[in-house]
């Protein structure tokens, strides 16, 4: 049975696009209220117009063609696109109440992803020493399917992950993907699932109950 979300956190989930400067101003009024005001956590899903992200490591010679606006995210990572046909997931979690471990919430929000991708049908891992979530490419080679980058300001966690629905992929050959060059890029579509938003949306929600579990228990038990 499905776990039900606690009152305390929001699921929000948007049709539309939303502007990434204008999303990074509504995390940050978020993340305050949390902390200082007692206001719900939020787990946010939308889209963003293509746009370049520079995480707190990015290399400008990682961004390769600019072709679109490049907005320095402050969260961790180095370089990663948002556009159309990617589902973003923003956590705005408050981990003061859920043991202060950063590890343990990437972690958690890594398997989150990846048992829903599993349920979609498609095996994903992580991959040691390499950001982010990768499966088998069309042509058996190793590529990413997802994308993870978080900030904790106020011990409230920002930002979150990325997955690729459907996803113009020659957009990312405008940067080196998290500073990754050896692998490619994919997404569903490329593997042949057609899945909307909405329905991935849905999985992850059928999921959140065990991603909010391994949180609530103060720490992860990290193979």
């Amino acid at each position: 049975m499905t776990r039900q979300l606690p009152e305390n956190i929001e699921w929000r989930a948007e049709v539309g696009q939303v502007p990434y400067r204008e999303a990074l101003s509504a995390m940050d009024e978020r993340n305050r209220a949390i902390s200082e005001d007692g206001e719900r956590e939020l787990i946010w899903l939308l889209e963003h117009p293509p746009v370049y992200t520079a995480g707190t490591s990015a290399d400008g010679a990682e961004l390769l063609d600019p072709r679109f606006e490049v907005v320095e995210a402050g969260r961790g990572g180095r370089y990663t696109y948002h556009g159309p046909g990617q589902r973003i997931g923003y956590a705005m979690l408050d981990l003061k109440e859920r043991g202060r471990d950063v590890r343990c919430f990437v972690h958690s929000l890594e398997g989150w992803v990846i048992a829903t991708l599993g349920d979609i049908g498609v095996e994903c891992w992580r991959s040691e020493g390499r950001i982010g979530i990768w499966t088998r490419d069309v042509d058996g080679r190793e590529a990413k399917i997802g994308a993870i980058g978080v900030r904790v300001r106020r011990w409230v966690t920002m930002h979150g992950f990325s997955v690729n629905l459907s996803p113009d992929l020659s957009h990312f050959a405008g940067i080196v993907p998290c500073g990754i060059e050896e692998f490619g890029v994919t997404s569903l579509e490329k593997l042949g699932i057609a899945l909307a938003p909405e329905e991935f949306d849905e999985a992850l929600k059928n999921r959140a109950g065990d991603f909010l579990d391994a949180l609530d228990k103060k720490g992860c038990a990290l193979p």
